[in-house]
């Protein structure tokens, strides 16, 4: 097959490729890397993303790796997408292209920030770090108000639009990485966002049924995770005196 994606699914620029190529009708090959493995960082997968990093994919003799740039590449080199995931207007793409340009410094900043801290360094033989996992909530709870704010305001998705976008779809992803959190956290963080919570809703309806179907491979993780972090706990407060 032409078109392969290298992906892990538990990460979140990962699932907004591949629910895109689904939801598109993409013809193309998942090639699993998986990031607790470490396979990441073998000399084989340098090859095509010398940063080492999911997601990445090979179009006959092009790489790529970046999932907006990845997004941005797949809605224009394969007719039939849907104009409105990446629309012709030059001013559409624009307000698109800010939107994503902030998520990385911001939105995705504060939620890998928060997550990592929180769980997932445990699965790379990390500490859970309180301050940083505090810095990052800051910042997510900060670019969550944001997104009610200024882009959720006149229309069910960002920037007012009436069907959504590639940054639709990654900003979602990135949000539903909460999921690795408990859910006492999660509803702490969410719950007072009602417009993000809608929106969220209306993005996985919109790329039905293809976004369950990817995130569904994200709860054995999480699980494994969750069990790490509470024998952690557990083996911690045992030491103390």
């Amino acid at each position: 097959m032409e078109l392969k994606v290298y992906a892990d699914r538990m990460s979140q620029p990962s699932r907004a490729i591949l629910i895109f190529c689904k939801a598109n009708g993409l013809e193309f090959e998942e090639v699993p890397i998986q990031l607790a493995k470490k396979q990441h960082r073998s000399p084989e997968f340098a090859e095509i993303n010398p940063m080492k990093q999911v997601p990445a994919i090979v179009h006959g003799d092009f790489k790529l790796f970046e999932s907006h740039a990845i997004l941005i590449y797949l809605a224009s080199a394969f007719p039939g997408v849907a104009d409105h995931w990446y629309p012709a207007d030059a001013r559409k793409r624009a307000k698109i292209h800010s939107v994503l340009d902030w998520h990385h410094t911001n939105l995705r900043r504060g939620s890998v920030g928060y997550i990592f801290n929180n769980t997932i360094a445990l699965a790379f033989g990390m500490p859970l770090n309180p301050k940083a996992e505090a810095e990052g909530e800051k910042l997510l709870s900060d670019s969550l108000s944001t997104i009610e704010s200024l882009w959720l305001e006149d229309g069910p998705f960002l920037l007012g639009n009436s069907k959504p976008s590639i940054a639709d779809l990654s900003l979602v992803c990135e949000i539903t990485q909460l999921e690795f959190a408990d859910e006492k956290d999660r509803e702490r963080i969410l719950s007072h966002h009602k417009k993000v919570l809608k929106w969220m809703d209306d993005t996985k309806k919109a790329s039905a049924p293809y976004f369950e179907e990817i995130h569904s491979s994200m709860p054995p993780g999480i699980a494994q995770l969750k069990a790490l972090k509470a024998q952690v706990i557990s083996q911690q407060s045992a030491s103390k005196p």
